[in-house]
C-alpha cells in the first residue's frame, strides 16, 4: 500500500468533534445510569458517539483467497492489509482482502484497550452486585468483538459485523469456529457470538420487542443457535439485515449496548427536562403519610438527606419518607401503612441517562426491585424485552442498573401524597 494511503488511514482514528460535526448516533451500554460506576475514562465509558471521520477509514471486502501456509501469507503480515482469515486446516485457510472504502466511517468495539478500538467494554455488573467482588470472573466479552460501518452520506446507514480487526488489521476464525461457504462466498461466527434485536416500530413509545438474531462476520443475519458457542449456525433470517436502526440492541456476551441514532434521540427527552418533571413533583410538596415530612425527590448531581429522600412500597406504589412504622428485620417484607400490601421498600433513583426513555412522557413509575423512576412507556417496554442472561438464559433488566425485574411486578405506578394546604 502507497505511504500517502497508510497516513490517511491513520488519521482517520481521530474522532475529534468539529462546530460542524455530523452525528451519525449513539451507542449507550445498559446498566449505567450515565457514567460507569468508576467514572467515565477515555475510550471506556457509558456511551459512545460516533461522529463524521475527518478522514474516512471504512473498508470493504475485495478478494478471496485459498492459502497452503497462512502464517506465511503476505496478506496476514502486511500490516497495513485488512482481511479476515477462515482457518479450514493447520495448512489451509480461506482469506478475504479487504480494500479501503472512501464512503464509509469504521467504528470498532471491543475489550481491548488497543488503539484501534474505538469503543472499550467491559462486563456489566447488575447494580445490585457492585459492591460484591465475587462476581467478578473472566470476561466473555471479546477483544475485539464487532465493527461498525457508516455510509458517509445521508442517511448514514449504520452497518454492524461480528468481529473487529485486531493491531494487524486482521480478524481470524480459528479451525473449530463455526464457517462455511454461500454461492462461492465463505463467513463465519465468533465463538460466543454477537446478537442484535431490531425493535418493532422503532424506539418509539409504540416499540414492541423484536426477535434476537445472530450476526456473520460478514453481516448476515442467523436465527440463535443452541446455546452461545454451539458448532451449528441458525438458519439465514433474510427478512432482517444488519443496518442498525433506532432502538436495535446489540449483545457483546456480557454487556448489551442500544444503539440509538441522532434523528431518533432529537426526539426524547433531555436531562433538563427530566430535571424540570423532578422539580413540578418536589413544587407539589410530597409528604410522607406516617412522618408527614416533605420530600424531595431526586435529580442529577443532587443529594437528599435520609430524612427527605422518598421511598417507595413496590407492592402498591405508595411513597413514603424512611420510617420505621411495619418494618422488621427483613425489608423485603415491609407492611405498606396506607394500604397493608407487604412486600419490599426501596429508595427513588431517577432515571437519568436518557437514551433509555422512548417517549416523552411524564414520570410517573418506577422498575422494580431497583426503584429508578422513568415514564410509564418506558418502563413497560424495557419490562417486556429479554436481554441475553449467560449462555442460554434470557431476563427483562432495569435498563440503568442492569437488575433482573420482578418476574411477577416488573414495574409500579408512583401514589404520592401531596401537600393540600
Amino acid at each position: 500500500m502507497p505511504q500517502t494511503e497508510k497516513i490517511n488511514i491513520s488519521a482517520a482514528n481521530s474522532t475529534t468533534q468539529t462546530s460542524n460535526s455530523v452525528k451519525y448516533g449513539e451507542l449507550v451500554i445498559l446498566g449505567y445510569n450515565g457514567c460507569l460506576f468508576n467514572g467515565d475514562k477515555g475510550r471506556r465509558r457509558s456511551k459512545f458517539q460516533l461522529f463524521k471521520r475527518q478522514v474516512p477509514n471504512g473498508v470493504k471486502a475485495a478478494k478471496h483467497h485459498i492459502v497452503n501456509n497462512p502464517q506465511q501469507s503476505e496478506l496476514i503480515q502486511n500490516c497495513h492489509q485488512h482481511s479476515v482469515s477462515y482457518t479450514l486446516s493447520r495448512s489451509q485457510a480461506v482469506i478475504v482482502e479487504y480494500d479501503h472504502d472512501c464512503n464509509t466511517d469504521m467504528f470498532q468495539i471491543g475489550r481491548s484497550s488497543e488503539e484501534q478500538i474505538d469503543f472499550v467494554v467491559m462486563d456489566t455488573i447488575p447494580g445490585t452486585q457492585r459492591g460484591d467482588q465475587s462476581v467478578i470472573m473472566q470476561s466473555t466479552i471479546s477483544r475485539y468483538a464487532c465493527r461498525i460501518l457508516v455510509d458517509r452520506t445521508h442517511p448514514y446507514a449504520a452497518r454492524i459485523y461480528a468481529a473487529g480487526f485486531d493491531n494487524g488489521k486482521n480478524i481470524f476464525l480459528g479451525e473449530k469456529a463455526t464457517k462455511w461457504y454461500t454461492d462461492g462466498e465463505i463467513d463465519g461466527l465468533t465463538t460466543n457470538g454477537i446478537l442484535i434485536m431490531h425493535p418493532i416500530n422503532g424506539f418509539t413509545e409504540n416499540s414492541k420487542t423484536g426477535l434476537w438474531r445472530e450476526l456473520s462476520v460478514e453481516g448476515g443475519l442467523y436465527a440463535l443457535r443452541e446455546s452461545r458457542s454451539a458448532p451449528n449456525k441458525g438458519n439465514l433470517v433474510s427478512t432482517e439485515n444488519n443496518v442498525l436502526k433506532d432502538g436495535t440492541l446489540i449483545d457483546l456476551c456480557g454487556a448489551t449496548l442500544v444503539w440509538r441514532s441522532n434523528e431518533g434521540l432529537v426526539q426524547g427527552p433531555t436531562l433538563v427536562e427530566l430535571e424540570k418533571q423532578i422539580e413540578q413533583i418536589n413544587a407539589s410538596r410530597p409528604q410522607c403519610p406516617v412522618g408527614l415530612n416533605t420530600l424531595v425527590l431526586p435529580c442529577k448531581n443532587s443529594m437528599t438527606d435520609n430524612e427527605k429522600a422518598p421511598y417507595v412500597y413496590l407492592k402498591c406504589g405508595h411513597v413514603h419518607g424512611q420510617h420505621s412504622w411495619g418494618k422488621g428485620d427483613d425489608l423485603n417484607n415491609c407492611t405498606c401503612p396506607m394500604c397493608r400490601e407487604v412486600g419490599p421498600f426501596v429508595k427513588l433513583q431517577l432515571g437519568e441517562e436518557t437514551s433509555f426513555y422512548n417517549d416523552n412522557g411524564i414520570i410517573t413509575h418506577c422498575f422494580s426491585p431497583c426503584g429508578h423512576m422513568a415514564s410509564e412507556k418506558t418502563v413497560r417496554y424495557w419490562s417486556t424485552v429479554q436481554i441475553p442472561h449467560g449462555c442460554l438464559g434470557f431476563q427483562p433488566a432495569c435498563p440503568f442498573c442492569a437488575t433482573v425485574l420482578n418476574e411477577l411486578n416488573p414495574w409500579v405506578r408512583l401514589i404520592f401524597q401531596d401537600n393540600m394546604d
